[in-house]
């Protein structure tokens, strides 16, 4: 099965993408990684962390996760994530791989001012807002290693959702045998 893992900051269209993804490849279904963040934050919150990748605990189990989904489903998965820390990447990636999927990392790209203006237009999340902005920065610092480790990079400023999702459907379907 194949692992596609969407990757970008905040504004760049990674969670409408991935839906519209899910719509056109068959058998696949959407994964969250954050919700392990959530699991692991609620029974860890004795330790002190900014974001719960900080936790190797997040970065161990959310490839067993997917690949228990995938086990037990027999479908494709599609992860919407940020991952800005290069090491946290890899460590990941190699968890995923360890597996035996394939894994496809896709990163979508987009100017600063667009991000900016989607991020403040975004009905959802006003109190975290200043958060996300903040990231921006962040993403175009780690934006070099990102797109080095990227399979797929897509600019979604002028792109829709539904042309993004076509052409990682595309690539996906060119690049591995069980995907189509």
């Amino acid at each position: 099965m194949t692992i596609i893992w969407i990757n970008g900051t905040f504004g760049v269209g990674k969670t409408t993408t991935a839906g519209k993804l899910v719509e056109l490849i068959e058998g696949s279904r959407l994964f969250d990684p954050e919700h392990v963040g959530y699991l692991l934050r609620a029974n860890l919150q004795d330790y002190q962390v900014t974001d719960f990748q900080q936790l190797p605990p997040w970065r161990t189990l959310v490839p067993i996760v997917m690949d228990e989904l995938i086990r037990f489903t027999g479908h494709h998965v599609i992860a919407v994530q940020t991952v800005l820390t290069e090491s946290y990447w890899h460590e990941l990636a190699a968890g995923l791989r360890a597996r035996d999927h394939d894994l496809v990392h896709v990163v979508l790209d987009a100017d600063a001012a667009t991000l900016h203006t989607r991020i403040d237009a975004d009905p959802e999340g006003h109190d975290i807002r200043p958060w996300r902005h903040d990231h921006v920065d962040e993403y175009a610092t780690a934006r070099p290693w990102l797109t080095k480790a990227a399979n797929l990079t897509i600019d979604t400023t002028t792109n829709s959702a539904a042309e993004v999702a076509t052409e990682i459907k595309s690539y996906v379907e060119n690049s591995t045998p069980n995907v189509g």
